[in-house]
């Protein structure tokens, strides 16, 4: 993983030491909250419902053992004694208190870490696959890629106040693990057919109260122009976006009005001139970023077998590792979504065990995915029963990644400001209720919104759940057949909604649809989008 030079950490360090000025005149009353305000969205700190929460960057999802552990750390001393996994890739601590900001900062700082840009109108954490570099069907290890784009971005002078947040992905396969169009500009690296490596560009997707997929702009851009063109997609967008209206603003409502051909024409034209003012890396420099990221020292002679004797350990097996393109080697998945637990959440300890565990089985190495579960991406077979056993007796060894029980839920109405409704409660029904019957199911993601700003990513879930505010009452809305994958599509809404209780009554009416007309091998996602939604609408309404 990419490791901090003496230009990173001054930066970094610099930061601390303003933002804790800025802290201090306004513990002494020299600036008020809306003058405080920008200053402390600048470092990732949100006044929430009870306290301020913290945001914490973690670039493209990777951390290694020493930086989890701080994670850890920062929970038990200043926290509640836990953290939130988020959608971005980020970790999110909900109980801080203002005075004691710049020390976090201070300690994060000294393992590499920050809070830097993971709000306000800029360009947030770059996001890309949680398996990257031990994926068997990527053309490219992304994370360089995505590393060059965080090493532009950070403090980007000309898009430090864009109109609205601005989200990147890069992906590097044909297979999406990432939500990659539903980004505002999303990028996955390919081959022409003279071998040469590129990526394809979309542009203009985003969920919130208006979703919408990314259009293709430019279906091959050379790796030599990436950069030169990804800074002319935002000179556009920067340009023309609206800053009178933050419904309004985003890049996907610009391309929506001008037309994906316009946008695109534009953009061409930009990057004429941007490609004139040397932006893209020299070779040598993207070569030192790629060294960050050269394979690990593998174990040629690792076993290529596992002994599947003990029945529970197999089932995790099957649900919880995903294929490596090392042989002797497993990509580990650990849920984040205990039954009846918060979705995203973790334990101080549990932080520990998952650092620990990297450190001893997995290269040091740890990813968060935007599904808000942790990855081990390198784990030898021959060690996959011992980290099942440890992660059983932490309470992190649920088999049901991609299952009904494994859904993304944002904190909702019990922490923030901008929430309708509640959203743990619901997950918490939902994954109780399901419990017995998720692996039957089968693949079924359930994404939960607490608001139209659609941080659980409803738009996006097979079902997914809207909580809106009716009369003063919580209420909840239901979609079927969104997805963030590759077959990338948007929810549709269902009908009227449902009281907390209702709602879980209504999607088990849905599956027991899906259950009866299913065909083999198909998700409920399959079935709804064979028969349609009336055999579940009738269901549900009677």
């Amino acid at each position: 993983m990419y490791r901090y030079d003496e230009y990173d950490q001054a930066m970094v360090d610099a930061r601390v030491e303003e933002f804790r000025g800025q802290v201090e005149r306004r513990l002494s009353g020299e600036l008020t909250e809306d003058q405080f305000k920008p200053l402390r969205l600048m470092n990732g700190l949100y006044l929430q419902l009870h306290a301020y929460m913290l945001r914490v960057a973690v670039p493209y999802g990777t951390l290694d053992g020493r930086q989890m552990h701080m994670l850890a750390h920062i929970a038990r001393k200043y926290d509640r004694g836990y953290g939130h996994f988020t959608t971005r890739q980020n970790i999110q601590y909900n109980w801080i208190k203002l005075d004691q900001t710049p020390d976090i900062l201070a300690e994060l700082a000294t393992v590499e870490m920050h809070a830097i840009q993971t709000s306000g109108n800029c360009i947030r954490n770059i996001s890309s696959d949680q398996y990257a570099g031990a994926a068997a069907d990527e053309v490219a290890d992304p994370r360089p890629w995505a590393e060059l784009l965080r090493q532009w971005s950070t403090f980007h002078p000309e898009f430090s106040y864009l109109p609205r947040k601005f989200k990147i992905a890069v992906i590097a396969a044909e297979e999406d693990r990432a939500a990659m169009r539903l980004h505002d500009i999303g990028l996955q690296l390919k081959r022409n057919e003279a071998g040469e490596l590129g990526a394809a560009v979309y542009a203009g997707g985003g969920m919130g109260r208006t979703p919408m997929i990314a259009p293709l702009i430019r279906d091959f851009v050379s790796a030599d122009d990436l950069l030169s063109y990804v800074e002319a997609c935002l000179r556009v967008y920067n340009r023309y976006g609206r800053r009178d209206n933050m419904y309004k603003a985003r890049i996907k409502i610009l391309i929506h009005e001008i037309g994906a051909d316009e946008y695109r024409r534009q953009v061409e034209e930009e990057f004429l001139h941007v490609k004139t003012l040397g932006l893209d890396p020299p070779l040598a420099e993207f070569e030192r970023i790629s060294a960050f990221f050269a394979a690990p020292a593998f174990d040629a002679d690792a076993p290529d077998v596992v002994d599947r004797s003990d029945p529970d350990f197999a089932v995790w097996l099957d649900q919880q590792t995903a294929a490596h393109k090392q042989p002797g080697y497993a990509i580990v998945n650990i849920s984040l979504k205990p039954i009846g637990g918060i979705p995203g959440d973790a334990t101080a300890d549990q932080i520990d065990v998952m650092a620990d565990l990297a450190t001893r089985y997995g290269f040091d190495e740890l990813r968060v995915t935007h599904a808000q579960n942790i990855v081990l991406p390198h784990v030898r077979k021959a060690d996959l029963y011992a980290v099942w056993q440890i992660l059983s007796e932490a309470g992190l060894a649920d088999a049901n990644l991609d299952l009904i029980t494994d859904m993304i839920a944002c904190p909702g109405l019990d922490y923030c400001s901008l929430a309708n409704a509640r959203s743990i409660p619901v997950a918490q029904k939902i994954s109780e209720r399901f419990a017995g019957q998720q692996h039957d199911l089968g693949e079924l993601k359930l994404k939960i919104s607490g608001c139209i700003n659609a941080c659980g990513h409803h738009h996006a879930g097979h079902i997914g759940i809207l909580g809106v505010d009716r009369k003063g009452e919580e209420n909840y809305q239901l979609s079927f057949g969104g997805s963030g994958a590759e077959d990338v599509s948007l929810a549709k809404i269902v009908g009227p909604g449902f009281s907390e209780d209702g709602v879980v009554d209504a999607i088990e009416k849905a599956t027991d649809v899906y259950k009866a007309l299913r065909q083999d091998g198909e998700r409920f996602l399959d079935t709804y989008r064979r028969v349609g939604l009336d055999p579940f609408k009738a269901a549900i309404y009677g």
